[in-house]
């Protein structure tokens, strides 16, 4: 039986384009995206023939992480696969969440829309002025 193909969101195409076109690593890839940095900036961070004073994009992203976090690499690296995959599963937990919460608070706030509408109602003739 063939396997199913994950869906991946579109948030990490362009994370997933840069890890190829750069050879990057995971964990590189998972400290870029920590730092802030964007990936349609990575060919502005790489080195070129015509830039050799540019340090090689992977141990750039590296000098960054531990200026900013002092530590060499994340305590736990993950793929961009396991990324998308954990935030697929998160949004089907949360719709399933909303479902299930929108289904039992459906009925019940069908009837207190109508106790509310019943005591607006009867808030409205007490307040009405009595004509004499």
């Amino acid at each position: 039986m063939a396997k199913k193909k994950q869906r991946i969101p579109h948030k990490y195409f362009p994370w997933i384009d840069a890890r190829k076109k750069f050879r990057l690593s995971d964990a590189h890839i998972q400290m870029a995206r920590e730092l802030g940095l964007s990936p349609k900036n990575f060919p502005k961070y790489a080195n070129t023939k015509d830039q050799p004073w540019k340090l090689p994009l992977p141990e750039f992203i590296e000098s960054l992480y531990v200026k900013q976090f002092k530590r060499e690499f994340p305590e736990q690296v993950m793929t961009l696969e396991q990324m998308a995959a954990e935030h697929v599963a998160r949004r089907e937990a949360r719709k399933a969440a909303k479902a299930s919460e929108e289904s039992t608070s459906g009925v019940a706030s069908e009837e207190d829309s109508v106790e509310e509408s019943d005591a607006t109602v009867t808030d409205a003739e007490s307040l009405a002025p009595e004509e004499s």
